[in-house]
Order: C-alpha cells, then structure tokens, then sequence
C-alpha cells in the first residue's frame, strides 16, 4: 500500500495540485478505490484537500505539521481519518477568567457549540477517542460542563471517562478553597476500540494476543504529574509532556494520528514525537505558532510559512 504513496508523491511536487483522475494516472494497475484511499489516510499529513475531488501534496511523510488557523475549522479533514482528538480549548468563564487585579486568559477564548462536536465527530475514526481538557467542576462552570457533555452525545459520542490530573506539589488558591487538579473528559466515537490486553483469553489461548473494548490498560484513580515549572511555561496553561504521554499510550497505538485543535505550547506534538506517534497542530494566535516551531525544530514546507513540518 505504501507504493501508492510513493507513486504520488513522486508524480506530483510538494505544493502540486491534482485531480482524483491525475492520481489514478500516477499509479497505474492500481485500484482506483485504493488510490483514494491512500489519499484519504494521509490527509492532513502528506496531502491537503484543497476541494471536492482535488487535492494538493503538503510534504513528504512528515511526523507532525502545524497550521496557523483556526482550529475549530477542520473542514480539510477528510471523514474519518483521525486516530485521537486530545486538546484543552480556550476556556471562556468570564467569572474564573478574571480575578481582582489579574488576568487568567490572555488569549482569545469561546465556549463550545454543538457544531464543534459534530465536526469532531464527523473526523475521528469509529471506536477512537476524544480528549477534552477541562477544569475542576466549580460555580460558574457547572452548566457548561453539562451542556458539553450533552453535545458530545448528540454528535455520537459515548461518555468514557472522567479522569483527574492531579497538579504533584502543586496547589492554587482559588478564592474559596485551594485547588490542585483539573479534569480530563475522555469520550469515544460510539462504543470504544478495543486496545486493552484481555489477559483471561491470552492465557487460554497463548498463541493469539486477544483485546477487550476499551484502553490500552486499565486508567488509572488519577494522573499524578507535576505541572510545567511557571517560569518555564510556554503558554498559561501548558500541560506536562508526561501526563500527554501517558494518554498517548493508553488512547492510541503507534503511527496513529493526533489532532490539538488549540495547540498552545506545542505540548501534544512534543509527546506524539516522543512515542511514535503522527500529529497535526493547528494553532491560529502567530505568537504560538512561532513559539511551537521553536519548540519542535520545525522546517517550513511551504512558503508562506502557514504549515510547517518536524
């Protein structure tokens, strides 16, 4: 199957335009449905669908891109072809967000409406996983809470997870108590893949590796890693390498490919380089995605400077 890729990547140079039937042309004896198929895998990573039925080649095989858009927008995404949606969306509480003298948000923020959920919906793959980073349940964010949670079923999601990073040492004092966790909502496209080990069905049959719906393992009561040091943070409200880490290797298998919609510090596609796995960043404020680009030693492949690639 990876000769179909490398036929058109060979046909066409980076930036080329090309219809489905110039593809069908770059790979003869090829099935057409296979043709497309190996254009709709790559989407997002060596092709970029530029309209119904055209597209354009963005790299050659790159781990990781990153785009400077908005991130709600994933129309470029084809149906279908993301293994993980993990990310931590600008969080809009204009309660929380301000506070006596101090900003806590100093970036554009929104809430989720529910065509943000059906389009999640629409790219992840069935059985895949959706990350949603979000912060302990409190006063001014309860119903919010709820009305995502609702959305993402709407959509077709099922209710997996809620589980709990837990901040090390570290403890904030939040006005009314102190607070040193934020919460992870963990959804799946219908009824959940199946990733964890069944050790039972193993054991009787020794010669088949056998897997039950689920994660890659049994989550654990909470995630316990220290934040980025404040001094150190990239963005207000960087999550540690670790802890993404971790979810990689419980959500996704290695290859697979991650979308962050709102990819900040770069966090996710730091991990994803560091377990295997492939990852598209797309991040709209320029500030951070010079800051990403730093960060992951990213080259420009195009000229405009809108994607780059590691």
């Amino acid at each position: 199957m990876g000769k179909i890729k490398e036929k058109l990547i060979e046909a066409f140079d980076l930036g080329k335009v090309f219809t489905l039937e110039d593809a069908y042309r770059a790979a003869p004896g090829e099935k057409s449905d296979s043709v497309r198929a190996r254009i709709y895998e790559n989407l997002g990573i060596t092709f970029e669908k530029v309209k119904r039925g055209t597209y354009r080649t963005i790299s050659d095989g790159e781990q990781c891109l990153l785009l400077e858009r908005d991130g709600r927008d994933l129309s470029f995404l084809e149906d279908g072809s993301v293994d993980l949606i993990v990310t931590d969306h600008p969080w809009s509480d204009p309660k929380a967000n301000k506070g006596g003298n101090r900003s806590f948000a100093d970036y554009d923020t929104f809430r989720y409406t529910q065509e943000d959920f059906d389009e999640k919906a629409r790219v992840l793959k069935s059985g895949n996983f959706l990350v949603e980073f979000i912060p302990s349940e409190t006063e001014s964010n309860f119903e919010y809470l709820y009305q995502i949670k609702q959305m993402a079923i709407k959509a077709g999601f099922r209710y997996h997870a809620l589980e709990t990073w837990k901040k090390g040492a570290f403890v904030a004092n939040i006005g009314r108590r102190a607070k040193n966790t934020e919460d992870i909502m963990i959804f799946t496209k219908g009824k959940a893949r199946d990733l964890r080990p069944d050790a039972k069905k193993d054991k009787a049959e020794p010669e088949v590796k056998h897997y039950m719906s689920g994660s890659n393992g049994m989550l654990p009561t909470c995630f316990d890693v220290q934040p980025p040091v404040k001094t150190e943070r990239l963005h207000q409200s960087e999550k540690p390498v670790g802890l993404v880490e971790q979810l990689l290797e419980y959500l996704t298998l290695p290859n697979e490919l991650v979308v962050d919609q709102f990819a900040g510090s770069g966090v996710v596609g730091e991990a994803c380089i560091n377990k295997g796995r492939r990852c598209i960043l797309i991040e709209q404020a320029k500030e951070f995605v010079d800051i990403i680009a730093k960060r992951l030693n990213m080259r420009p492949i195009e000229s405009n400077g809108m994607l780059l690639g590691v």
